[in-house]
């Protein structure tokens, strides 16, 4: 079975490598970017199958990438978890419209993040 890629997308380091070493522990292969800006163009050069996007971002909004994602053939059709301390239901609701798969408030567990991955994965194959 081919490994899958986890594309994350996190500007606080800490935050980056303990998602990422969740996903290694899943056994995922982690593609990960501190820095919103190159995000669009990363993806498109290494398609992921799923992406775990953390909303405020320095340079670009995490819904704005979640956005052109969804205008992007190419990209429309990844899973997007967001991964934020966001937590206001307007907050949620952008984001669901947007179009993300599912809403995960920080700090996030293991188990709440693989329950999460598995279900978005599950209704895309």
């Amino acid at each position: 079975m081919e490994q899958k890629t986890v594309f994350i997308i996190e500007d606080e380091e800490d935050a980056a490598e303990l998602f990422a070493e969740m996903m290694r522990i899943s056994g995922f292969r982690v593609v990960k970017t501190s820095r919103s800006a190159p995000a669009i163009a990363m993806m498109t050069a290494d398609k992921p199958d799923l992406v775990l996007l953390d909303i405020m971002m320095p340079e670009v909004s995490g819904l704005d990438i979640l956005r052109q994602m969804r205008r992007d053939p190419a990209l429309v059709n990844i899973p997007v978890i967001v991964v934020t301390a966001k937590s206001m239901p307007t907050d949620i609701k952008n984001s669901m419209e947007a179009g993300a798969s599912t809403y995960l408030t920080k700090p996030v567990g293991f188990l709440e993040l693989r329950e999460a991955v598995e279900r978005v994965l599950g209704a895309n194959s």
